[in-house]
């Protein structure tokens, strides 16, 4: 059941990605003057999809079939018509635009002169536009989704900057934090609350040391975060606590779910209690008390828990598998701050959003490039984003919907890179045209694009096999 979800959720978000990318070249074609010969879903061969010239069918369309009448310059829309369709291989998509090199390598146009429907006979600012509509569209959607959970969901703040735990040997640890200490600047910028100081230690300057204030015994300090550290610490772990080791005071071990024929329901733990110490040492988080949980299997460990206004109390051994039966979970009982906006502040917010997603994958790029960044770490193929989708849906719909946008914002950057067979290696290609005011010869144009398609199928086989080996 687990692969069927992958494989379902995978296909949809995918799908969605690559509908939205085609869609933004088909409308600037189409806004711009020129054909579109074929919209597809997919790579390979077509199974199936609708033009006005067939109707609805199955399988390749009729061979030597002109798409228009190229012998008339003056040929009607009636005259053309575009292959909407579905093709066998979920990853990627394309719209073949008349007069265009592409991946399909068609050069029958060339036989005859520019028609004023082709991609040929456009201005430079024409071409650009279009073969910056998917990348364009791709942002855009980034935008939309961001907003849309925004406006729906407003902005949640922990109103908090004091911290409540430092795991031992952590890096946070090991750069001088220690449990009391209040936060209150990073690299000069003020932060209240713990949102600030998630971002700015590991997305705001990626990858570079940070410089924290931060006040202890009514004194202020300065402490050094190395930024290569931080990218390390971050590369296998979900959360920034879990990764840098400091975690905010308010926390509470909150338990959702008791097995009561395991050590924990034998106790007389329940689900609504909040775990409070165990060997008198207080509780903070889940992963504390999961790390001395585990650290003391067959060990009698006295675990104090409070259900409503009474603690209660009872000597528990985990069992060998290092658990006592307990779903728990991290709940903040501090101050927060709920946020709503109207649609414009809505809109603002999600641009943001997907500015600050733009900027954290560029450096990441740039990192990777430099080798501070683990090319193994930073690249996700087909199982990758597979698992996660599935993952992500599980958490919620505002998972998802998350992580598709950002999913999006990396498939806009990546297509926009001067990649031969990507858009970007088409935008540079024009820019030259532009730039030197004539076509480049057709024979470089085939071979730019032979060879990016033999590296662009090298690289998908290369990201596969870092999937299967992480």
């Amino acid at each position: 059941m687990e692969f069927f979800n992958s494989v379902f959720y995978f296909i949809l978000v995918v799908g969605i990605l690559i509908l939205i990318h085609e869609l933004g070249h088909f409308i600037a074609a189409r806004l711009t003057g020129m054909r579109t010969e074929v919209f597809s879903i997919g790579m390979g061969y077509r199974l199936l999809g609708f033009n006005k010239r067939f109707g609805f069918t199955f399988g390749n369309l009729p061979k030597n079939v002109p798409q228009s009448d190229e012998s008339s310059e003056n040929s009607s829309e009636n005259d053309w018509y575009c292959d909407y369709r579905l093709a066998i291989l979920p990853i990627g998509g394309y719209v073949k635009i008349a007069g265009m090199v592409d991946e399909s390598l068609d050069t029958k146009f060339t036989r005859s002169e520019p028609k004023p429907w082709e991609f040929r006979s456009k201005n430079t600012l024409q071409k650009a536009f279009v073969l910056s509509g998917g990348v364009i569209m791709n942002f855009l959607l980034a935008v939309f989704i961001f907003s849309i959970l925004s406006f729906s969901k407003g902005e949640i703040m922990t109103e908090v900057n004091e911290i409540g735990y430092v795991r031992p040997n952590s890096l946070a640890y090991e750069s001088g934090f220690r449990v009391g200490d209040k936060i209150l600047a990073i690299n000069e910028h003020e932060v209240k609350y713990w949102q600030e100081i998630r971002d700015k230690i590991t997305i705001e300057n990626f990858g570079e040391t940070k410089t924290v204030m931060i006040l202890r015994n009514n004194q202020q300090l300065n402490l050094k975060v190395d930024g290569k550290a931080i990218l390390d610490t971050m590369k296998n772990v979900d959360t920034f606590e879990a990764g840098f080791g400091i975690y905010p005071i308010n926390l509470k071990v909150y338990v959702s779910e008791v097995m009561t024929t395991w050590p924990a329901g034998k106790a007389g733990i329940k689900a609504g209690d909040t775990i409070v110490a165990v060997n008198k040492t207080s509780i903070n988080n889940i992963n504390q008390f999961i790390s001395i949980i585990e650290r003391n299997a067959h060990r009698k460990l006295y675990i104090e828990w409070k259900r409503g206004d009474k603690i209660l109390a009872d000597s528990i051994q985990p069992n060998e598998d290092k658990k006592i039966g307990a779903k728990i979970t991290d709940v903040y009982v501090g101050n927060v701050i709920i946020r709503q906006y109207n649609i414009i502040e809505a809109f603002a917010a999600g641009f943001n959003q997907s500015i600050g997603a733009l900027n954290l994958l560029i450096n990441s790029i740039s990192k990777m490039i430099e080798g501070k960044v683990s090319v193994k770490q930073s690249i996700g193929g087909p199982i990758f984003i597979a698992k996660n989708a599935s993952q992500q849906a599980e958490l919620g719909i505002a998972n998802f919907l998350t992580f598709t946008a950002l999913l999006s914002i990396s498939l806009a950057v990546i297509n926009i890179l001067p990649f031969p067979a990507l858009d970007g290696g088409h935008l540079l290609m024009t820019l030259i045209e532009g730039i030197i005011r004539r076509e480049i010869p057709l024979k470089i144009k085939l071979a730019f694009q032979q060879i990016g398609v033999f590296l662009l199928i090298a690289l998908i086989i290369f990201i596969i096999f870092i999937d299967l080996t992480r």
